[in-house]
C-alpha cells in the first residue's frame, strides 16, 4: 500500500494532530508502508523525516493566531503531484482549503479517501464568538465527510456523538503512547529546585496551547483555590499562544516555560505531582496520556482521552464535562492528599502503557485496507452482473 497524508500541520510543530500524524507515519514506516505528504510550506525550510515524496503548498496564518496556519493549492496542482505519485489511498487530516482541494482532486482521479476529525469546530465556534457558524460549518463538515469511505475518530463518544450529527461511516482510531520517551524515570530533582520545591512538596502541572478553547479561565480559578490550600505548591505551565500575557499577570507566582522540546517536556511532567487540564476543545488530547505514562494524578472533565483512559478515582480523577465547581473542588481536594495523588500515578502509568503505537497503527491499515476494498467493490460487481 502507498498512502498520501494531507495535512495543515506537521513535525515539528507542536499539537496535538502533528505529533499523532508523526508517530502514525514512523510505523508505517516501520512495517515498510510509504507515507507521502501534502502539507503548507514550513517556516523553516527542508522536507520531513521518514517521508517518501512531499508536496509543500502556500501557507496562510489565521488573522489573530499566527502560530495556525491553513495550505493553499489548487486541485489541478494536486492532481498532477498524485499523477506522479498516485496512492493507494489518501488520509485527509484536515477539512480547511487545503483538505476540500485534496478532496476534489482525488475525486476527479478516482482515489479512496479516509478522513480524520481532529478538531471539534463547534467548540472553537463558542470560544471564538462566532456560534452562529456552527450550523453552517456542521452541514459543510456533513458533506466533506460523507464523500469519504470513512471518518476516524479518537473515542466512542465522539464517535456516537458525529453518527448521531449525520456523519456515515464513523469509526474508533484511538492514541498511541510512548512509555520509554514518558517516564517518572526522566524525575528532575535539580528542575524542582528551580521551580522552589522540595521532595514533599506538590507540583500542578499543565500543558498545551494558552488560547481560549483551552478553558484557561477554569484554569487560572483552579490554580487560585488549589495554591490557597497548599501555599507551598508550585504550579508550572508549559506551553505559549495568545492568550498567555493575560494568564501570567492573572498567575504571576506560576512558572511559564512557554514552548520545550520533547526531552525537557518529558522532564516536566516527570517532576510534576498533578497534572490539571480543565479543556473541552479537544478529540483527543495527547497530553493527558502522556502525563499519565509520566506518572502523574490527573485532574480532568470526564472527555475525550480523560473519558477513555482514566477510571475517576482509580488512576486519575474526573467530574461531569462543563461542571466547573465539582472541578475546582476535586482539584482542591486531591492536591491535599499526597498518598492519593501518588497512588493514582502510579496505576496511571500502567493503563498509559497499554496504548501501543504499534496496535493503533494496525489498526489505522485495517481501515485504509477496508477502504480500498469497498471503493473497488462496486465496480467488480458490476463486471460480475455484466459477465
Amino acid at each position: 500500500m502507498r498512502l498520501c497524508i494531507v495535512s495543515e500541520t506537521w513535525s515539528p510543530d507542536i499539537n496535538g494532530v502533528a505529533h499523532t500524524l508523526s508517530r502514525l507515519s514512523c510505523e508505517l514506516n516501520r512495517q515498510g508502508v510509504p507515507v507521502d505528504v501534502i502539507r503548507p510550506r514550513p517556516r523553516v525550510a527542508g522536507n520531513t523525516t521518514r517521508i517518501n515524496h512531499e508536496l509543500q503548498v502556500s501557507r496562510v496564518a489565521l488573522p489573530g493566531y499566527t502560530d495556525v496556519q491553513v495550505g493553499l493549492a489548487t486541485p489541478a496542482a494536486l492532481r498532477r503531484f498524485w499523477r506522479t505519485h498516485r496512492p493507494d489511498v489518501i488520509y485527509l487530516a484536515t477539512q480547511g482549503p487545503l483538505g476540500w482541494a485534496a478532496r476534489q482532486a482525488a475525486k476527479r482521479l478516482n482515489i479512496p479517501l479516509v478522513a480524520g476529525w481532529h478538531t471539534n469546530f463547534d467548540h472553537y465556534c463558542k470560544d471564538y464568538g462566532v456560534t452562529w457558524l456552527a450550523s453552517t460549518a456542521l452541514r459543510y463538515l456533513r458533506y466533506f465527510h460523507n464523500g469519504c469511505a470513512s471518518t476516524l475518530v479518537p473515542t466512542h463518544a465522539q464517535a456516537a456523538a458525529l453518527t448521531h450529527q449525520g456523519i456515515r461511516d464513523v469509526h474508533v482510531l484511538s492514541r498511541g503512547l510512548d512509555g520509554e520517551r514518558f517516564s517518572p524515570a526522566y524525575r528532575d530533582t535539580q528542575l524542582r529546585k528551580r521551580w522552589g520545591v522540595s521532595e514533599h512538596q506538590p507540583v500542578a502541572l499543565y500543558v498545551g496551547r494558552l488560547a481560549a478553547e483551552k478553558n484557561l479561565t477554569l484554569l487560572q480559578e483552579s490554580f487560585h483555590a488549589m495554591r490557597e490550600v497548599r501555599p507551598d505548591m508550585a504550579q508550572v505551565i508549559v506551553g505559549d499562544g495568545p492568550a498567555r500575557a493575560q494568564l501570567q499577570r492573572a498567575l504571576p507566582d506560576v512558572h511559564f516555560t512557554g514552548f520545550i522540546n520533547q526531552e525537557a517536556l518529558a522532564r516536566h511532567y516527570a517532576s510534576a505531582d498533578l497534572f490539571v487540564f480543565p479543556s473541552l476543545s479537544e478529540t483527543w488530547g495527547n497530553v493527558v496520556g502522556e502525563a499519565m505514562a509520566s506518572g502523574l494524578a490527573v485532574m480532568a472533565y470526564d472527555h475525550a482521552a480523560s473519558a477513555e483512559l482514566i477510571s475517576s478515582g482509580h488512576n486519575g480523577v474526573t467530574v461531569t464535562a462543563g461542571d466547573s465547581a465539582a472541578f475546582r473542588r476535586a482539584a482542591v481536594d486531591l492536591c491535599q492528599h499526597p498518598a492519593d495523588y501518588a497512588r493514582l500515578g502510579r496505576v496511571a502509568r500502567s493503563r498509559a502503557l497499554e496504548q501501543s503505537w504499534s496496535g493503533i497503527t494496525e489498526q489505522f491499515l485495517r481501515y485504509l485496507h477496508q477502504a480500498q476494498e469497498a471503493h473497488h467493490a462496486p465496480t467488480s460487481a458490476c463486471r460480475i452482473r455484466s459477465s
